[in-house]
């Protein structure tokens, strides 16, 4: 067993017996080859049932980083590309002056449609046509391409509506045919994931003051016009059967293996597989857009479907690394100075990203 493999079980243990974590997962691949798969706590509190390698957990905004990733594979293969206007692929969304909107500007969140219907309902999320429609409707909030604001649900519908129209499947069958597959990685990495396999997740809960961190904030900010709370991630929402089978391709249920795997080959080959090649490895990890978040307020940098900067540290200090965090404090990326790739998963929902910031200094 490695020191790095050591350290880290060591400090993932240190947390659940602690009892600031209950389940939780770290992978770690470096120069293609797994180098850290540690695990540590239970994935289901109620049966004891403890957290395997190959457990799934749903990481919310995590998934965007494999949405993405789906999306480069078909530019790869010259389906369209990223000054693509979307409304080529789908006509519907030219609405309210959204025809110029390109393909880049969806994946830097500068599209201008962050929100979804604030009436929506968790069976409206699960309502793939549904959404696309309401979204296509939607007029921007600002001009396209000129400022920032995240996307957290539409992201998913607009990039898998894109994945839809241009192969004609649904972007969880491409998912699967075009990078889970080929990684084999099918069965740990999924949009919807079938009700029968449900058994294999882990269940989410919220850490106390988690639950209530949005009542100190002012009722008028624009993330609250973004769609309804209910449909913030919480462990409620997670758990659902519902939530869990559906296409939500703005999150995704994922071991920390299948995601860090993602991310190995697209920096490079894994075991013969290798994503995309070096010159949109470059193009899709550079900075896209700088700004100020329209929605939430932080300071935003974008690579093309990615965040730029690792987990706790300043974008600009780490512009090498570029991948996703999801809401509960998981988070997954790459670096390509170092050729390292990171995926933390976890079941209790933080409020903050403390975890994977303390496990990246770790694994450097």
């Amino acid at each position: 067993m490695s020191d790095l493999q050591k350290n880290v079980q060591a400090a993932i243990d240190e947390l659940v017996e602690s009892g600031a974590e209950r389940g939780v997962q770290v992978a770690v691949y470096s120069g293609g080859e797994l180098v850290v798969d540690a695990v540590a706590g239970v994935a289901d509190p109620e049966t004891g049932r403890e957290v395997t390698s190959g457990t799934v957990f749903y990481n919310f905004s995590i998934g965007k980083g494999a949405a993405s990733t789906v999306l480069h594979v078909l530019v790869e293969r010259g389906l369209f590309g990223y000054d693509t206007p979307i409304a080529e692929l789908w006509p519907e969304f030219a609405a309210h002056g959204k025809g110029q909107v390109t393909v880049r500007q969806a994946l830097n969140h500068t599209a201008g449609v962050p929100g979804i219907p604030v009436e929506s309902t968790f069976a409206d999320i699960c309502d793939w046509d549904k959404m696309c429609a309401a979204i296509a409707d939607q007029e921007p909030w600002w001009e396209p391409g000129t400022q920032t604001g995240y996307h957290a649900y539409s992201f998913g519908y607009i990039v898998g509506e894109i994945v839809r129209r241009a192969t004609g499947k649904p972007i969880s069958q491409v998912l699967r045919e075009e990078v889970a597959g080929p990684l084999g990685v099918a069965d740990e990495i999924y949009f919807g994931m079938p009700v029968a396999e449900h058994g294999r997740l882990a269940v989410l809960e919220d850490e106390p003051v988690a639950a209530a961190w949005t009542g100190e904030m002012p009722t008028d900010l624009p993330m609250f016009k973004a769609g309804p709370m209910s449909l913030f991630p919480s462990a409620t929402l997670g758990n659902r059967t519902d939530v869990l089978a559906a296409d939500i391709p703005a999150g995704g249920k994922t071991s920390a293996r299948a995601i860090a795997r993602m991310y190995a080959a697209l920096l490079g080959e894994v075991d013969g597989v290798r994503l995309v090649s070096p010159e949109r490895l470059r193009e899709i990890s550079a900075v896209s857009f700088v700004g100020v978040d329209q929605v939430f307020g932080n300071p935003a940098t974008w690579g093309l479907g990615f965040a730029i900067g690792r987990p706790g540290a300043d974008a600009e200090a780490t512009a090498s690394v570029f991948g996703m965090p999801g809401a509960g404090g998981s988070a997954a990326y790459a670096d390509t100075a170092t050729g390292i790739a990171v995926a933390v998963t976890k079941n209790r929902l933080t409020g903050d990203f403390a975890v994977p910031a303390k496990l990246s200094e770790l694994i450097g």
